[in-house]
């Protein structure tokens, strides 16, 4: 009979062994690292290739291109680089013939004034509460609309003057119509406005309990934007007709041959029936 005493492993021995073994993993990697560090060096670069280094990036990229703009007065909600100071208003030229549109150099905007909203011949103070980005962002699509149209009336016979008058009226009374139509239509907004909040919480009823918040909410926003959306289209519509129609009749003014010399003053009057200016 063998005397031999074999004794299966103890879980608790087990474990301590497994703590002891992780606990080495370290050490032996840092007895490791001092070793090759003593090393030869030649040794050392064979055995420990070297690390890659980052690469440097200059500042100036070869691609970057510095947005420069001219000088703008302060607190000017535009962010066009090539944009004019105003349309000419000394004189205003009659309305030749007209032709089919061909190319021409593009109208440069309009910088609105400082702390204003431009829309075409109206400006209205920019709110406070109003971010300056998104003001800026207003102006840029309104000055670049007005700008696309004075071109376009270019390209089909009108002289600059007369280009920038009726793009100017368009703009400025389609945002008078808007605001109108917009106006107008607040009662029965306010209608729709409810009309669509018990919608809203009627459907709502489904998606219990978020549904009973959010239905009405969004009913209600939808009703009012149903009606007054429309309205505010059809206001602005309507202001861009009659604008456009008071800028193409608008009669000339013209100047003196004078003026126009730069010796004297700019001098204008209006022409009566010849259509015609009167120097």
């Amino acid at each position: 009979m063998a005397t031999g005493k074999h004794r299966a492993p103890s879980p608790q021995r087990q474990k301590v062994g497994s703590v002891v073994a992780a606990g080495a993993v370290p050490l032996v990697m840092a007895l490791i690292g001092t070793g090759t560090a003593n090393a030869d060096p030649a040794q050392a670069a064979v055995t420990q290739p070297e690390q890659p280094i980052a690469p440097e990036y200059d500042a100036a990229a070869p691609n970057a291109t510095p947005y420069v703009t001219a000088p703008k007065p302060a607190n000017t909600r535009s962010s066009l680089a090539w944009a004019r100071t105003g349309p000419e208003t000394d004189y205003l030229s009659p309305v030749g013939p007209l032709h089919l549109p061909t190319a021409v150099a593009p109208v440069p905007p309009i910088l609105p004034p400082p702390g204003q909203f431009r829309f075409g011949d109206q400006q209205v103070p920019v709110p406070d509460f109003v971010p300056v980005e998104t003001s800026i962002q207003i102006n840029d699509a309104s000055a670049n609309t007005e700008a696309n149209l004075a071109t376009f009336l270019d390209s089909i016979g009108l002289e600059r003057s007369r280009s920038d008058r009726i793009a100017q009226e368009t703009l400025g009374t389609a945002a008078r119509g808007a605001a109108v139509g917009s106006t107008v239509a607040i009662p029965a907004a306010m209608m729709g406005s409810t009309v669509g909040a018990v919608a809203g919480l009627v459907t709502g009823l489904v998606f219990f309990p978020v549904g009973l918040v959010a239905g009405p909410i969004l009913g209600g926003v939808a009703g009012y934007m149903a009606v007054s959306v429309p309205a505010t289209i059809v206001g602005a519509g309507v202001g861009a007709v009659v604008g456009a129609t008071n800028g193409f009749l608008a009669p000339p003014r013209g100047m003196s041959p004078d003026a126009v010399d730069g010796e004297d003053a700019p001098e204008t009057v209006e022409a009566e029936d010849s259509g015609l200016a009167i120097a």
